[in-house]
This record gives C-alpha cells, structure tokens and sequence, in this order.
C-alpha cells in the first residue's frame, strides 16, 4: 500500500464542532539551541545567503506591508514584514482551528538561530508519516558509521518511504533495522524527547502507532541539517524537493521561488475524544534551505482530510507572504 494512512477506513458521522478556538501562541519570538547557518557545513549547491532582515515571500504581490511601529518590535530579531506574516499566520489559526483540533507550528530561521512558535507545540500528537524522515536519517547515520549494510533493495525502499511515503516500504525497513531501539535513538540522538510508541493497537512497537509534539519534529529538522553528515543531508534535501504528487503539500505550499521540500503525514486516528484526522507536515524552504518548518493538525472528529491538508499548506503561504488558499495536492485517503 502506498501512501501515508495505515488503511482505508470510514468516517463517522460528522459531530457538531465544537466552539472552543485554539489559541494560538502571540506572535513572539522565542530562543533555541539552533546552531546559525554560518556554523554549518555549506551545501555543495547552496546559492548565496540573504540578509538577516530579509523575509521570505514569494512575490512582490504576496509580500505584505510592514506593520506600523507600534506593532514592530525592533528586538525581535525578525523583520516587520516577516512578523506581519507571523501575525497573519496566528489570525488564519484562530479562525480555522476549533473544537478540539490542536494546530502549533514552529519555524526556525536556520541564518539567525531564531525559532517562532503558535499554538500547543508540547501537545502530544500523532506523528503519521513525518516519522518515516526520522526513519531514513537514522538508517543513513548508522550506515555512515558503519553500524548497519544498506542494500541496494533498501536504499530503493528509503527513496520510495520518502518520494511516495510508501507504507509497504517501511514497513520492511522497519522490519530489518526498527523497534524500539530505534525510536529510543529518536529521543537520545536526535533531540525527539516526547516521542513514544502508543500501545494497544498492535502487539509489537509499530512506526505507524507513535506520537510525538511539533517541537520534536523541529528537533529532528535541526539535527537533519546542522548535525548530519553532508552528503547524507544532501540525499535527504534531494529526496525531499522530489517528493510524488501525494506529497506537494504543507511545506510545499511555500512556492516553487524556495524550492521547498517536506515529508507529509496524513492518518485516521483514535483519541479518547473521537477518532479524526491528522494532517503533519515538515520540511525545508528558502535559500540554501534557510528556513525549516514543522507544522502538526491533528483535527476535530468533525474535520476533514481535505480541510486539513488545505489548513496546513494555508499556514505555510502565509509565513512566506503567498496568497491563500495555497494551489496544492489533496492526497487520497488510503494513498
């Protein structure tokens, strides 16, 4: 079976949403251990660096004004167009987020080491295929140090996990090198602390029951791209911009101008409130992949596959100043 969900299922009857908005976080900035851009090894085709101060759109027709002064902080580290974009973003959550759907974002500016952060990025949520990225850099690290033989069979299998999220694919990776030995190396190496397999779905650990939070998937996106092996980074940003059609959303809704790239996620779950929807994104996009994003929907019963793939993609366009709706891809439901 190709594609993210475990398995065509069918929805519920659609319950009344509820009222109760997100709140998602203020457009502040906050600190991470990010290392900058220039302590980084340059990728082999990595064209040059813009300015600090430079935000990320798509066109002169997506770009925004700047706020006034009064709105602008000056220490934020951002620029006034980049934080209108951010105030945007915020605005777009709370008027599509509700009942008990939980969006957080976290966007990390990879020049400056700068991260912003909306809505319930600690929440705990189902990582649907995002993890498959976690997967495949943890093959090629231990490949790297001679830990592991990847075979050619298990190199094509990697590039279909990540071009397509081929399931079948995974699955006999996870078979050969995955377990929970894997997804401790998850939280020790790679800086995903809340990450943990969810029991009582199948008998053994399983990649397709985990859930983790978006500040752990911005955590395997640093590690991706300040602690990995070059050439290593250099397949996964490859595999990453290559992606089917299945895949040209979230990130990928920041435009073809940042050549983006992302692994998606999308799965039918079961909460103690209901079972729902997950749409996940994150990736990579801007100059020299300046600029990395985690997005995690995981939706109200009441929502859709459709609304949240859109929602998700929205909120990427407008943290790079592109019109909304976003132009992209609804995968199918059972890939």
């Amino acid at each position: 079976m190709v594609g993210c969900a475990r398995a065509s299922v069918a929805q519920p009857p659609a319950p009344k949403a509820l009222t109760q908005p997100v709140v998602a976080a203020p457009s502040g900035v906050s600190d991470v251990a990010v290392p900058s851009m220039q302590a980084l090894a340059p990728s082999p085709q990595a064209p040059a660096q813009p300015s600090p101060e430079a935000a990320p759109h798509a066109s002169l027709k997506a770009a925004a004004q700047p706020p006034p002064p009064s709105q602008c902080r000056a220490d934020s580290g951002w620029s006034c167009t980049q934080q209108q974009h951010f105030t945007a973003t915020t605005d777009y959550i709370s008027r599509h987020v509700n009942g008990r759907g939980y969006l957080s974002v976290v966007f990390t500016d990879r020049q400056t080491g700068k991260a912003w952060r909306a809505g319930p990025t600690q929440h705990e949520g189902w990582t649907a295929s995002t993890i498959k990225l976690a997967m495949a850099t943890d093959l090629l690290r231990r490949q790297r140090a001679h830990q592991i033989t990847l075979t050619a069979a298990d190199r094509q299998d990697m590039a279909a996990m990540l071009h397509s999220s081929d399931n079948a694919a995974s699955d006999r990776l996870w078979t050969r090198f995955g377990g929970e030995e894997m997804l401790a190396r998850f939280r020790n190496q790679y800086g995903m602390a809340g990450l943990h397999f969810v029991p009582g779905f199948t008998a053994r650990t399983y990649w397709g029951f985990v859930k983790c939070t978006t500040d752990d998937l911005a955590a395997l996106l640093n590690y991706v791209f300040a602690q990995l092996d070059p050439a290593d980074r250099t397949y996964l940003v490859g595999a990453m911009r290559g992606v089917a059609p299945n895949q040209r959303w979230g990130v990928w809704a920041a435009g073809s101008e940042q050549q983006p790239g992302n692994k998606d996620g999308w799965s039918y779950e079961t909460d103690s409130y209901g079972k729902h929807w997950v749409t996940n994104t994150i990736g990579f996009a801007g100059p020299g992949e300046r600029y990395l994003v985690a997005v995690m929907y995981q939706l109200d019963p009441s929502g859709t596959l459709s609304g949240g793939v859109h929602t998700v993609s929205d909120v990427v366009a407008l943290l790079f100043g592109v019109p909304v709706p976003a132009h992209i891809t609804v995968p199918a439901p059972d890939g």
